[in-house]
């Protein structure tokens, strides 16, 4: 930490600039926490926040209805609920909002399909099926055409999953599948071996899910990941497991940097992932062809982009 610090010190003024940049950047990522809880909570919504408020509310609504099917012994893929539970189910969701990380996790799968949505629609870049993703399936690696041949499958289901504005519990992240069933677990009393919530904690793979079929994809690809950093041939779901991998940032990080005015984030994080100033240019014109790229990127080092990034994030 204090060679960091102490290479910080010594930043030129291009890196003060972009740390500045990353600094307002993270204050508005910062307040989106605390907005959401806010708008949750209230039934004045902007217009502006619809669609992303929208899908968090409703996902945090079906986790709610699959923990309340377990709870019954019920299979939670059928998310199956008597009218009379509407009250139980609203509740349970407004507890679940309670948690940051959920909450921040809700917000980077909702701000994803959304970002999905428009680039299809303004760029052409199909949310399922991508160019790259068409040549890993026809690899001459078995291994690497099995991973894409499923991640085609979870990706499929993800958008379909986006439109309904459910979430499986099965595609949450380890550690908050584990802290969300033992909290409920906690609540309503010890479960049975045998029972709903059991079966499912034992089924659980993380593997199998959407992030870790892309994270094993992008790790399978090797050096080639850096194909998967071209926004138009890998789409914006491979695209965001490439750049999180190359620039070591969370995948929520790159999947907000394709977001409005956190351009600072995403050209240090294509920096940091190995990217030239042109291809790094190229990508800026696809997420926002009115965004200014920093200038003098190409003075910044890769090694320095990670450190920027790092002490932004620190």
């Amino acid at each position: 930490m204090g060679e960091e610090a102490m290479a910080l010190a010594t930043a030129s003024p291009v890196e003060k600039n972009l740390r500045e940049n990353l600094a307002r950047e993270n204050r508005a990522l910062g307040a989106v926490v605390p907005v959401l809880r806010h708008l949750l909570a209230s039934e004045g919504q902007r217009l502006v926040s619809d669609a992303i408020l929208a899908r968090v509310r409703g996902m945090l609504s079906d986790l709610a209805a699959q923990l309340l099917a377990v709870a019954d012994g019920r299979d939670p893929a059928l998310r199956s609920f008597n009218q009379s539970d509407t009250d139980t189910r609203d509740t349970l969701a407004e507890s679940l909002a309670a948690d940051q990380v959920l909450l921040t996790l809700c917000h980077a799968l909702a701000v994803e399909s959304h970002l999905a949505e428009r680039l299809h629609h303004q760029r052409g870049i199909d949310p399922v099926l991508c160019p790259l993703l068409q040549e890993l399936i026809a690899s001459d690696e078995p291994v690497i055409a099995e991973l894409a041949m499923n991640m085609l499958a979870a990706q499929s289901r993800f958008i379909q999953s986006q439109r309904r504005m459910e979430l499986p519990l099965t595609e949450l992240p380890p550690e908050l599948f584990h802290a969300i069933l033992s909290d409920h677990a906690h609540q309503h009393g010890s479960p049975a071996p045998d029972s709903a919530l059991a079966r499912l904690s034992q089924n659980y793979d993380e593997a199998a899910s959407r992030l870790g079929l892309l994270a094993r994809l992008v790790s399978a690809m090797r050096r080639g990941a850096v194909a998967a950093l071209a926004l138009d041939h890998a789409g914006l779901a491979l695209f965001a497991s490439a750049l999180a991998t190359l620039s070591r940032q969370p995948r929520a990080h790159a999947v907000l940097a394709c977001h409005e005015q956190q351009g600072a984030r995403l050209a240090l994080g294509l920096r940091a992932a190995g990217l030239g100033v042109e291809a790094i240019e190229r990508q800026f014109l696809l997420v926002d062809p009115a965004a200014r790229m920093p200038r003098d990127l190409a003075d910044i080092s890769p090694e320095r982009a990670r450190l920027l990034l790092d002490a932004a994030a620190g």
